[in-house]
């Protein structure tokens, strides 16, 4: 991480009341909207709007907005950045490679199929949105930097960043068949995507590209 970045987190992080926010964020299993956050910090809603705004800006946390079904307005929820997972005593993507590695070895499982249960996992965090919508979302959230790119039946995502890339370089197949196992996971819970392959690229420039297809495309893999 670059000094500036560090700089800038810190600053975000030095206000007592803004850490607790942070802290309450990290901890919590699901994302966490104003009203909540509100009733564990005792100040107003414009109050916590505003930490809230500063986390944002210093890349600490997400914002996105609820999927719901129900009447109403949406509300705004947030979640730990992806990019800030590892750093300010939070777990890493390091951790959640350990406890998936872990996994595979106490149920006698393959890296990619450790991979595809977590990927069915997953998408219960995604219900509601669409195929694209959802992948594109749990690449986000797990650190990826993914660019979009529509090509009729088929999206592919330019993977910008590797959240594993030290282990990657050392162990290329193995971190690939996990991602593309996941990936797989994801698609099939969802039901409107099929995933084509994962290209791999250098770790460390990253630039892996996901093809993924719509609908019921039988595209060979």
């Amino acid at each position: 991480m670059d000094t500036p970045d560090i700089q800038r987190e810190a600053r975000a992080l030095g206000d007592p009341t803004r850490y607790r926010l942070f802290r309450y964020i990290v901890e919590a299993d699901h994302p966490v909207g104003v009203a909540e956050l509100t009733d564990f910090i005792s100040l107003n809603h414009n109050a916590v709007r505003q930490h809230l705004a500063i986390l944002k800006e210093a890349s600490l946390v997400v914002e996105q907005v609820e999927t719901r079904s129900r009447p109403g307005r949406p509300a705004l929820l947030y979640e730990l950045h992806p990019e800030a997972a590892g750093t300010w005593g939070t777990n890493g993507a390091y951790a959640w490679l350990a406890g998936l590695l872990a996994e595979a070895m106490k149920d006698g499982l393959s890296v990619h199929d450790v991979g595809y249960r977590d990927g069915q996992r997953r998408a219960r965090a995604h219900e509601g949105l669409d195929g694209d919508a959802a992948m594109e979302r749990e690449l986000l959230r797990s650190g990826f930097r993914p660019v979009r790119r529509e090509a009729g039946a088929k999206t592919e995502y330019v993977l910008e960043r590797c959240p594993f890339a030290d282990v990657a370089v050392t162990n290329p197949t193995e971190i690939c068949q996990l991602h593309l196992g996941l990936a797989e996971g994801l698609a099939d819970s969802i039901g409107e995507l099929s995933v084509d392959r994962l290209v791999r690229k250098n770790p460390r420039h990253a630039g892996c590209r996901l093809v993924v297809s719509h609908g019921l495309d039988e595209s060979p893999r």
